[in-house]
């Protein structure tokens, strides 16, 4: 049986992405205490840490976003309705929590009296000059963005740009300005002129080449795709005994490595129902019949593999990690940037989850392509004295993806959250990994395809026995 790979969060090459933070927190739903959209007292509401200015009116709601160099309109007629499964809802009289069923993280807003100074309907911006829209693209970073220091990059040197930038060299500066700072959350897009910058993928395919020599080396998307493919077969047919199982969708994976070995793996944290409003419910159903599994095999030991992980939704990786948790515990904090410093801390928990949860001994397998929520996933379980991690380091992406536009209408993600573990580490750019060299084993090596075996997998397998 052949597993399905879906590297969410590891490129848009792969999938497009979504104007995520936006989407993630400005929903309404049916609760008492939400929201009244419309509601004339509440018309304008600001995010100063996000840089987003909702207007809420009767007949249609608006969306922007503000940075230094002025505002957008991100979304001209924002239906909060069409996006399920968030709330907004009124804290005291001034302020708004946006919070998901499938997102950890949360947003303020605060009340205005009116539109920011900068943000009423004569000077919002909507201009394809090239050098405007460089100052927008340079402020939202600087304004923003929570990693120059941590990825050696000095932001304020290339301010002056803007005098070089014209409209044939727009996006060539703009994208080495992005490819600088080698993260996989951060990509501008401008669909009407099929423009589409990444700047973690080719740093990730270097990760990945490092072991790999000759027609092995990763050259192209296309050979990214099929040399993990090969990857997913060898475990499937030299690693598994007998059956393969997986959920409906596809996301998770489970069989037998030995008579006390199980061995699950996760692909992706996301899409595990057909909406968000299902998404929840499709994910709890597959984890009751993945741990009715363990439980039937009476399994003391179990490899779980997020090595293909590009990550997805974080409340979709700490519910999995509940299951593997064997107290109430705190596993790891965020904050965002706000301004020359950053909001209070959150403090992120999980706790035993489901009828059964297997606390037996864990060795939990890494790699470059482990990234985002299901980085989350490996500060959940870190920590636990049951757990080994063997592998490589993961991406080092952790933050929530903040969505800006520029003025000509391109849309800019970036990181704008840190996470650290509960002793305050924070793991952005150089990821988490196994705690020794001896338990360092590549994710992919020209001798694993040659001799058509998994070195990780093995390495579990002699420390698990």
């Amino acid at each position: 049986m052949k597993f399905k790979n879906k590297m969410y969060g590891v490129t848009s090459l792969v999938k497009n992405f979504l104007l995520s933070f936006l989407f993630f927190f400005l929903i309404s739903c049916n609760a008492d205490n939400d929201l009244p959209l419309g509601s004339s007292k509440s018309k304008f509401w600001f995010a100063a840490d996000k840089g987003y200015i909702i207007e809420l009116n009767d007949d249609k709601n608006v969306l922007y976003n503000v940075s230094s160099a002025g505002c957008t309109i991100l979304n001209d007629d924002f239906i909060p309705e069409e996006l399920a499964g968030l709330r907004l809802e009124e804290v005291g009289e001034n302020e708004l929590l946006g919070t998901s069923d499938l997102f950890e993280t949360e947003v303020n807003f605060v009340r205005l009296p009116d539109q920011n100074n900068h943000c009423s309907p004569d000077q919002i911006a909507n201009t394809k000059d090239p050098k405007i829209n460089y100052d927008y693209f340079w402020n939202i970073f600087n304004d923003y963005y929570a990693f120059f220091e941590k990825r050696n990059v000095n932001w304020t040197e290339f301010e002056n740009l803007r005098d070089q930038v014209t409209e044939d060299n727009f996006y060539d500066i703009i994208e080495e300005l992005v490819l600088k700072l080698k993260d996989g959350h951060v990509s501008v897009k401008d669909e009407d002129n099929d423009i589409e910058i990444e700047s973690g993928f080719h740093n990730l395919i270097e990760r990945l080449n490092t072991n790999l020599q000759g027609d092995l080396v990763i050259e192209s998307i296309d050979d990214y795709w099929e040399i993990l493919e090969i990857k997913n077969n060898i475990i499937a047919e030299k690693y598994i005994k007998e059956e393969v199982f997986q959920n409906d969708g596809g996301n998770m994976f489970w069989g037998l490595v030995t008579d006390d070995i199980g061995y699950v793996a996760i692909h992706d944290m996301e899409d595990f129902g057909t909406g968000f409003e299902n998404e929840i419910s499709a994910l709890n159903e597959a984890l009751d019949d993945l741990m009715d599994a363990i439980k039937k095999w009476g399994v003391s030991k179990l490899i779980i593999d997020v090595r293909f992980n590009g990550g997805g939704h974080g409340k979709i990786s700490m519910d999995i990690a509940s299951r593997f948790a064997n107290r109430e515990l705190p596993v790891y904090s965020y904050k965002a940037r706000l301004g020359d410093g950053f909001t209070a801390p959150k403090t992120i928990s999980i706790g035993p989850k489901g009828d059964f949860q297997f606390t037996g001994n864990i060795v939990l397998l890494t790699s470059p392509v482990t990234a985002s929520a299901a980085e989350s996933f490996v500060l959940c379980l870190k920590d636990l004295s049951y757990v080994t991690i063997v592998g490589e380091n993961t991406k080092g992406v952790f933050s929530t993806e903040l969505t800006h536009s520029l003025p000509n209408g391109a849309t800019v993600v970036l990181s704008n959250e840190v996470f650290s573990d509960i002793e305050g580490t924070v793991f952005e750019v150089l990821g988490i990994g196994p705690d020794n060299e001896e338990n360092r084993v590549p994710f992919l090596s020209t001798i694993d395809f040659i001799e058509e075996k998994d070195s990780g997998i093995d390495l579990a397998i002699e420390i698990l026995n």
